[in-house]
C-alpha cells in the first residue's frame, strides 16, 4: 500500500475498532500496528470491503460480538480479493461481441437454431 492508502487503511481499521467492544487493557497503537502489518500487502479496496462485512455482521466465521483477529481479517480480505478478481474476469468475458447482438442460444444436436430459421424465412 502507498502512504496515502496506509492512512486510509488506518482510518478504516479505527472505525472497525470503534464498532466493537475493546478491553480497557488494549494498547490501541500496538493493535493498529499489528493489523496494519498483517494487511500491508492487501489492496485497500479489499480491506475496506472486508471491514465493512465484519461491521455489518456478514462474515459467518466471525463472532459478531467481538472485533475480528488480524488473522480473521486477513482471511476475509483474501476472500474479497478472490471475489473482486472473479467479478473482473466475468465482466471481461461478458464484453465479447455476440452474434447479431443477440444472446447465443444452444440448440439440441441435429436441430437448427430457431433464430436462424426465423431470419431465413
Amino acid at each position: 500500500m502507498t502512504a496515502a492508502e496506509l492512512q486510509q487503511a488506518t482510518k478504516a481499521l479505527a472505525a472497525m475498532f470503534s464498532c466493537f467492544p475493546q478491553s480497557a487493557l488494549t494498547d490501541v497503537e500496538m493493535q493498529m500496528r499489528g493489523y496494519l502489518g498483517a494487511v500491508r500487502d492487501a489492496e485497500l479496496a479489499d480491506l475496506q470491503a472486508a471491514i465493512q462485512r465484519f461491521v455489518r455482521g456478514e462474515v459467518r466465521s466471525g463472532n459478531a460480538q467481538f472485533c475480528p483477529s488480524s488473522a480473521q481479517l486477513c482471511i476475509e480480505v483474501r476472500e474479497r480479493k478472490t471475489m473482486r478478481e472473479l467479478i473482473a474476469r466475468r465482466s471481461a468475458g461478458s464484453s465479447l461481441p455476440r452474434r447479431g447482438g443477440e444472446v447465443a442460444r444452444r440448440s439440441p444436436v441435429g436441430e437448427e437454431d430457431p433464430i436462424d430459421q426465423a431470419k431465413a424465412g
